[in-house]
C-alpha cells in the first residue's frame, strides 16, 4: 500500500475516497490532532474531505491548511502541536495520479514501521469510531505566513564558501544563520530571480524570496492541478520556458518546483540547467564544515564525493528516498540531499523543503554567480533510464542473484555494481511500476556501456 513516498497512484483505481477515509480512521487510532493539506489537483478536494471525515469520526481534531506546499504541512505538525501531518499529493507525478504522504512531528516522513502499522489497520479495518458527542473538529488555518517567516529567518545572506554548522535557534525555534538582510547581486542590486511554480502549490517561495529583497518574476504561478503549462516534474526537458526566460532577461538564476514544492531545481543565469548532482554538491559544501558529513542516496554521482572530499567533508550513503536521507542526518551529518531535487537541512526540518532550498540558493548567488560555482564542480558522464516491469519484487530478486557476474555488488538499495571504470545501480521505483537504472563512469562511452549492462541484466531477469 505504502511506498517510500507514501501512497501514490491513479485516482479512482489505486487512490480512492474510500481509501482516504480508511487511512483517516487508521491514523485516528493514536492521534489527537492531525494537520492536513493538499496540492492543486482537483481530486485532492474529495480525498482530503474523506480523510478528514475518517479522522473526525475517530475522535481526532483536524487542522486543515487547504492548498499548501508539502513542506508547509510537514512543518506545521509541530507548529499546531499535532501528532501527524498528511499531504494529499502525488508530488511530481502526472495529474491523473494522487496520493497520501504522512509526516511525523519532526517533519520526517513516516518510516517503514509506522507506514506498515497504518496499512495493517486499513487492511483489517481495525479501528474504533468515536461516540456521537466525542467526534473530532475540523478547523481551517493558514500556515504559509509562518513558513515564510521561518524561511527568511533561516537564510544566511552572508554565508562564506567553507560552509557552516553554527546555526542557532531563533525565537520561532528555527535555525538562523544570522544574516537576514536583503539578497543582492555582486553589483549590489536586488537579486533578480525567475521562479517557475509549474502551476503547483509553491507560492510560499514567492513571498519568502520577496521578503529577502529579491526581485521575483514568476512563471506558471496560478495553481492548476491539471498542470497545463508543463509536467509537474521539473527537469531539463520540462523547463525550456524557464531556461529561455532566464537567458533572455537579467535574471541571475531560475528556480523551479514540482507540484507540491518539496523539490527544487535550478537554471543558471545563462539559461543552462544545473545538473542536480552538482546542485547537491553546492548545497552540501555550503552547509557542512570540514570534518562533518552529508547524506545522499546510492544513486548519487561520484562528483559529489570528489567535490566534498577536497573540502574535508565526508559522504554517507543511504537507500533512495527522502525518508532514508532524513534517518541519516543529525549530529555530525549536517545536510542531506537527493539528485531528485529533495534537500534536507536538519537544523530546520527533516522534510525536503523546496522553498528553503530556493532561499539558500538565492543567497549563494549574492557574491558569485551560480554558473561560476557550477563550473567548479567536476562533471562525469552519468546515464539514467527506466524499464517498465510488471513484478518489481520478483525481477529485482533475480537481478540480485545475477549481478555478481558483472562486478562487486552492494545491496543497500537494489543492486549496485562497481567496476574499475565506474558503477551502475539497478533498483525498483518506490512509487511506480519501474526499474530505475543509473550508470556512471569517467568516459561517456563507458557510462553508456555500463547502462547497457544494467538494462541487459534487467531484461534477462524479467524473462
Amino acid at each position: 500500500m505504502f511506498g517510500t513516498s507514501g501512497i501514490r497512484g491513479p485516482v479512482g483505481q489505486q487512490v480512492t475516497g474510500e481509501l482516504a477515509l480508511s487511512v483517516g480512521r487508521a491514523l485516528g487510532v493514536d492521534s489527537q490532532r492531525v494537520v492536513v493539506g493538499r496540492d492543486p489537483r482537483e481530486s485532492g478536494r474529495f480525498l482530503m474531505d474523506a480523510l478528514a471525515a475518517g479522522l473526525c469520526e475517530s475522535g481526532t481534531d483536524v487542522v486543515d491548511l487547504e492548498l499548501a506546499a508539502t513542506p508547509t504541512v510537514a512543518r506545521a505538525v509541530a507548529w499546531y502541536d499535532a501528532d501527524t501531518g498528511v499531504s494529499v499529493t502525488a508530488s511530481h507525478n502526472p495529474p491523473e495520479d494522487n496520493g497520501i504522504k504522512l509526516w511525523q512531528e519532526s517533519g520526517q516522513a513516516f518510516d517503514e514501521a509506522r507506514r506498515e502499522e497504518v496499512a495493517g489497520r486499513v487492511r483489517e479495518a481495525d479501528v474504533e469510531l468515536a461516540a456521537w458527542d466525542e467526534v473530532g473538529t475540523r478547523t481551517r488555518e493558514n500556515a504559509t505566513d509562518r513558513h515564510v517567516d521561518a524561511l527568511v529567518a533561516a537564510t544566511d545572506v552572508g554565508n562564506d564558501e567553507t560552509g557552516s554548522s553554527s546555526e542557532t535557534e531563533n525565537d520561532n525555534g528555527n535555525a538562523n544563520g544570522g544574516g537576514t538582510g536583503p539578497i543582492t547581486d555582486p553589483d549590489g542590486d536586488p537579486l533578480a530571480v525567475a521562479l517557475d511554480l509549474g502551476n503547483g502549490a509553491g507560492s510560499v517561495t514567492i513571498e519568502a524570496l520577496s521578503g529577502l529583497g529579491c526581485v521575483v518574476e514568476t512563471l506558471n504561478a496560478q495553481p492548476d492541478g491539471g498542470f497545463p503549462a508543463r509536467p509537474s516534474e521539473p527537469n531539463e526537458r520540462t523547463l525550456e520556458s524557464l531556461r529561455a526566460f532566464v537567458a533572455g532577461t537579467d535574471a541571475a538564476l531560475g528556480l523551479a518546483h514540482d507540484g507540491d514544492a518539496d523539490r527544487l531545481v535550478a537554471v543558471d543565469g545563462n539559461g543552462e540547467f544545473v545538473p542536480k548532482d552538482a546542485l547537491l554538491a553546492l548545497f552540501a559544501a555550503d552547509t557542512a564544515a570540514a570534518g562533518e558529513q552529508v547524506a545522499c542516496p546510492v544513486d548519487t554521482s561520484l562528483v559529489v564525493e570528489d567535490y566534498l572530499r577536497e573540502r574535508g567533508i565526508d559522504v554517507t550513503y543511504t537507500p533512495v528516498g527522502d525518508v532514508y536521507v532524513a534517518d541519516a542526518v543529525g549530529g555530525n551529518v549536517t545536510f542531506g540531499g537527493e539528485p531528485s531535487g529533495a534537500w534536507i537541512w536538519p537544523a530546520q526540518t527533516l522534510c525536503p523543503d523546496g522553498p528553503l532550498a530556493a532561499c539558500r540558493l538565492a543567497a549563494l548567488c549574492a557574491d558569485r554567480s551560480l554558473a561560476d560555482r557550477v563550473n567548479e564542480v567536476p562533471a562525469y558522464p552519468i546515464e539514467r533510464a527506466n524499464v517498465e516491469v510488471g513484478n518489481k519484487g520478483a525481477v529485482m530478486g533475480r537481478v540480485r542473484e545475477r549481478a555478481g557476474e558483472e562486478g562487486e555488488v552492494t545491496t543497500l538499495d537494489g543492486a549496485r555494481v562497481d567496476t574499475e571504470e565506474g558503477w551502475f545501480l539497478v533498483r525498483a521505483s518506490g512509487t511506480q511500476p519501474l526499474i530505475r537504472l543509473t550508470a556512471e563512469a569517467r568516459s561517456a562511452d563507458r557510462a553508456e556501456s555500463l547502462l547497457r549492462s544494467a538494462r541487459d541484466l534487467v531484461e534477462t531477469a524479467r524473462d
